[in-house]
Order: C-alpha cells, then structure tokens, then sequence
C-alpha cells in the first residue's frame, strides 16, 4: 500500500523532465548520427573556402597517382626489357672463344667439318642473342667514344687520324640501348717526330 505514492511520484518526475527538454528555451539542436551536435556554418562562403580546399587536395593526389603509375609502368617495362641482361652478358665469353677457334684455324690453314661446325654454332650463337636485342658495336675505324670502347693502349700512326681505333681485341655490344659490354681497342696518336740522336 505504501508504494503507489513513490511510483506516482517517479512517473511525475519522468514527465516533468520530458517537458522541460520539450519546452526549455525553446531552441532545438541538430544532433548527428553518432549523437555529437553538428553547428550550421555561419555563413555560406566558410563552405565555399573547405570545398574548393578539398578540391585542390583530390586534384594533387590524383595528379601524384598518375605520376605513380607511369613510374612504376616504366619500371616494368624497364624489367622485362633488359631482365635477361646477366644471362646475356654470360655468353659473351662463349662467343668470344668461338671467334678465337674459328680464327686461329683459317691461320692454320684448317678446313672442313669440325670448322663448320664451330662456324655454324657461332652464327646460331649471333643470331639467338640478336633476337633478345643484343647489336655488336662497330669500333675498328671509327673515332674513339669513351662512353663504347675502353681504350687499352695508344700506338703511333701517320696513316689514320689522331684518335681513331686501330685495333680491336674483344667486341663490344648493345643490348638495346644500353651498354651490355665495352669495346677494348687501341687507339691511334700522333706520330712522335723526335728522333735519337746520333751516336759519336
């Protein structure tokens, strides 16, 4: 029996809240979906301001991205292009050692089936490494280019230029447009003109 009173008093604490949170000052807030209050911008133009911030931030990443992806395109094709590049560079000396063999039998005045056959592996040799973009550099003749040959001695010449490529002792190659390997020549200068003098 003494109950009902504190429940009819808790029930009338309950509404006298609800009303005064209906009625108040009057003034109502906007809550957001995670329950804080979201504030109007005061005027239209702080809008203005953040959009076109936002703007320009989209613009710089999206240009930053572009710039991203042609770099790591490149990179790729860079990786296939010349992946093979070691390997290539290992066959060199193959090939060198076939040139050797094949020159120092036409020396010896050698013919015949073993010969063609050192030929014929040479050419297949040229031919496999030409179709994965391998070119031999023309050196013998040509004027010297540090960034192609590597000069290993200089000799006396009246008869070709300063400068120029004598001799070649081991070929150099492309392999695209990059050096896979440099040509070591010798190369031409300028004939002395002191001579010894005479004995008395």
């Amino acid at each position: 029996m003494t109950q009902q009173p504190e429940k009819s008093k808790i029930t009338s604490i309950t509404e006298g809240s609800r009303a005064e949170s209906t009625s108040g000052t009057g003034c109502s807030q906007e809550l957001s979906l995670d329950g804080s209050q979201m504030n109007a911008p005061e005027n239209g133009g702080s809008t203005q301001e953040e959009l076109q911030i936002f703007q320009d931030k989209y613009l710089r990443l999206a240009a930053e991205f572009e710039n991203y992806k042609r770099l790591a395109q490149r990179e790729q094709s860079e990786s296939i292009r010349f992946g093979n590049e070691s390997l290539l560079k290992n066959l060199l000396p193959i090939i060198d050692n076939l040139e050797r063999a094949i020159r120092c039998a036409k020396d010896a005045g050698t013919s015949g089936p073993l010969l063609e056959g050192v030929e014929l592996t040479h050419k297949q040799f040229l031919e496999t490494v030409s179709k994965q973009g391998v070119r031999q550099i023309c050196s013998k003749g040509n004027p010297f280019d540090p960034a192609v040959h590597q000069a290993v001695t200089q000799v006396e010449s009246g008869s070709v230029a300063p400068n120029t490529v004598v001799e070649e002792f081991q070929k150099g190659y492309f392999l695209h447009d990059r050096i896979l390997r440099p040509a070591m020549v010798s190369v031409a200068k300028e004939k002395s003109d002191l001579t010894e003098p005479f004995s008395t």
